[in-house]
């Protein structure tokens, strides 16, 4: 049996002209080559001959690869072209490498820059400011629960269910519950509701709950985690988004001006905090449980913006007093320590141990600002913290567990 006729080969009918798929006298399609252009548009440069290597057709057929990629010698290259003249296979093999080619490209992100709302809003307010602002002490929850949304749009359905392991400092102790991506979206949902309540709004936590009126944080967790008839899944984002939207839209009508609500009393179940403190403890929440989502799908996440940082770290600074009281660890006296936060969002507060903010100093204390965070999160215990410290260091230790004691589920 006689196979099929090759060119470049004798055969029953060489004194016809070949045809194949492409109809032309030869079955090979004409591939083309780059050549050098000029900018004034003249005629093209003549470019010096290159004598073509003489070469098998296995070896020629290895070269395509690289002839694809300009990456074969000119001589190389050369013998290719007229190789590609004559036989049609490998003019077809050429064609698919080229095409191929094209769409090689340098790997880009498909993410938009979480920050780009942000910016487009700013320039956007700038030149026309809006009727009903978003009050500045609200924009970090705003710009955060964007960020978080940003994140859960990009992952896929199986990553709902990956393990998370929520942290924060308990008596002394470095605690942790066991969840997954959708359970932390379930616990946002259900602390952000204690501001939904101050306000006016549908609390999230189901009626399945039962009596909701005094629980914290932790509490309506709990709740609102047994409630559910099954684990939570993905449909938690749409409930989670609608509220937070609701929040920002509520606090703008009500929370703008000297005479807004930012001052109304918004129940933790031990404690109460300001309407304004209330939302930037929710951003911070937000931030720290959207990194907690993003180490468990291998995401990248970055920090808030400085100014938000700089809130963020600014509220756990103004509670450390509260929680040396309710640790018992004000001893009198009049002792104040200095806490430096550095970098982005940072600055200096003067903590005072004993209630007295016009004491003694008697220590100063450096962190990052990050890192303070992540102690205030309850991420690092005290003994993890990397500070600078001078002074006295009873005083310094009092002030790092005072910060991690002010984490919770």
């Amino acid at each position: 049996m006689s196979g099929p006729h090759r060119p470049g080969r004798p055969g029953p009918h060489d004194d016809e002209p070949e045809r194949g798929q492409y109809g032309g006298a030869a079955d090979a399609p004409r591939i083309p080559v780059p050549r050098v252009s000029v900018e004034d548009g003249g005629p093209l440069p003549d470019l010096p001959a290159v004598e073509p290597l003489v070469l098998d057709h296995p070896v020629l057929k290895s070269l395509l690869g690289a002839w694809a990629l300009a990456a074969c010698s000119p001589e190389e290259s050369a013998a290719v072209d007229a190789h590609l003249d004559e036989c049609g296979d490998c003019a077809e093999e050429a064609l698919r490498l080229r095409d191929a080619v094209g769409l090689l490209h340098a790997e880009e992100s498909l993410d938009l820059d979480p920050m780009l709302r942000s910016r487009v809003l700013e320039s956007c307010l700038s030149r026309r400011p809006a009727r009903i602002p978003v009050p500045d002490w609200a924009t970090p929850y705003d710009a955060e629960t964007a960020r978080l949304d940003a994140l859960l749009k990009d992952i896929g359905d199986s990553e709902w269910h990956a393990p998370v392991r929520l942290r924060w400092y308990e008596d002394d102790e470095q605690v942790s519950r066991r969840t997954t991506v959708a359970g932390v979206i379930a616990h946002l949902t259900s602390v952000d509701g204690l501001v939904a309540r101050a306000l006016g709004l549908d609390d999230p936590v189901p009626d399945a709950a039962g009596p909701l009126d005094g629980l914290g944080p932790t509490a309506r967790t709990e709740a609102h985690w047994n409630a559910s008839p099954a684990p939570p899944t993905r449909a938690v984002r749409g409930p989670w988004r609608e509220q937070s939207h609701a929040l920002i839209r509520t606090v703008s009508f009500t929370g703008s001006g000297t005479g807004g609500s930012g001052g109304l009393p918004v129940p933790y179940g031990d404690f109460d905090l300001a309407l304004r403190d209330a939302m930037i403890d929710r951003a911070f929440e937000c931030w720290i449980h959207a990194g907690d989502i993003a180490d468990a799908v291998d995401y990248p996440y970055e920090p808030p913006a400085p100014r938000h940082l700089n809130r963020m770290i600014d509220l756990a600074a103004r509670m450390i007093p509260q929680s040396l009281a309710a640790r018992g660890a004000s001893g009198g006296g009049g002792r104040n320590v200095r806490l430096e936060i550095e970098g982005a969002g940072g600055g200096e507060w003067l903590i005072a141990l004993d209630g007295d903010p016009a004491g003694r100093e008697v220590a100063h204390v450096a962190l990052d600002g990050v890192e303070f965070c992540r102690l205030a999160a309850g991420h690092v215990s005290p003994d993890e913290a990397a500070a600078g410290q001078v002074g006295d260091r009873q005083a310094i230790r009092a002030v790092l567990s005072a910060t991690a004691s002010l984490s919770r589920l």
